[in-house]
């Protein structure tokens, strides 16, 4: 491992941490040591990274915002790459807009409202990059980063890109190919329509007002954490069957919406792994109802 820590500080490619902890850079605020963590200054760092990387056949992965995702208490083995600074590009041009991978979704939801431009007023209050929001198809309000997405460009493991049109991106119910294959969504560019700049504005506001008074963000936590058995809903069936305020350790399921899970104080990922198997085991007994993950679970797991 401080061969492939030199050969990365050698190159120049970036920031290059030792068992930098990942719980500075998750929303649940829990996780454990990354071997190598490593934020690259640009695409060519990137993909320079992921030659040396790829021939050392380390395992690896890539975050954004930290959202969606619960990391193992004794962390992750391997490359963590976190895009930041280096992709958080953005260009407007007319009614299509192309921006980078690391780019805060719920900042360019709120600049692209007030261009007057309309399409991403249901990422008002996603947390999350852009780059988290095409892996995972993030959605909300009946709408999804599918709907929008014209192409994006992709890092895949042996080093080439590509941009892959949206037709091709296998999307469905909080899901794409990229949850499939070894790649990275580098950049994004999405075809949005000019509109009335007050309404966008206000319909965007919603969302966001929306999501702050009814979803406990006064705490970490990961968003929503199980996907909505439809026509059911996840968090009302965890609330009917009278499981809201439940708690192991330091996490909860929220007294204000039941398909939250919140750190508390001091959460272990132990603790959230057996409070979502408690939900899963409560749910299943009472209404036969499997309910399935949506966040990501990652890194030395039992």
């Amino acid at each position: 491992m401080q061969e492939i820590m030199r050969e990365l500080n050698a190159e120049n490619i970036g920031s290059v941490k030792e068992y930098e902890s990942l719980s500075n850079h998750t929303t649940w605020k829990i996780g454990g040591p990354a071997d190598i963590f490593l934020e690259p200054k640009d695409t060519e760092g990137l993909q320079h990274a992921m030659k040396i990387i790829t021939r050392a056949a380390l395992p690896w992965r890539t975050i954004g915002r930290g959202s969606n995702l619960l990391v193992s208490d004794k962390g992750m083995e391997g490359v963590v790459i976190k895009l930041s600074k280096g992709f958080e590009g953005l260009e407007i041009n007319e009614e299509e807009i192309k921006v980078g991978g690391g780019y805060p979704l719920i900042k360019l939801a709120t600049i692209i409202s007030r261009k007057g431009l309309s399409g991403l007023e249901f990422a008002g209050g996603i947390p999350g990059s852009v780059g988290g929001s095409v892996f995972m198809n993030a959605g909300a309000h009946g709408s999804d980063i599918s709907t929008i997405l014209k192409k994006a460009h992709i890092l895949f493991e042996d080093g080439h890109m590509e941009w892959i049109d949206a037709k091709d991106m296998e999307f469905s119910y909080r899901t794409s190919r990229l949850q499939k294959e070894k790649a990275i969504c580098v950049e994004a560019i999405f075809t949005l329509e000019k509109g009335d700049k007050e309404t966008i504005v206000k319909r965007m506001q919603k969302n966001k007002d929306y999501r702050r008074e009814s979803q406990p963000w006064a705490y970490p936590c990961c968003g929503s954490v199980f996907r909505n058995p439809l026509p059911d809903h996840a968090g009302k069936l965890i609330e009917t069957a009278g499981l809201k305020g439940f708690q192991i350790g330091g996490a909860q399921i929220s007294e204000m919406h039941a398909n939250f899970i919140v750190n508390i104080g001091e959460a272990k990922a132990q603790d959230v792994i057996d409070l979502i198997n408690h939900a899963k085991t409560t749910i299943k007994e009472k209404y036969g109802i499997n309910l399935e993950t949506e966040v990501e679970m990652i890194g030395r797991l039992n």
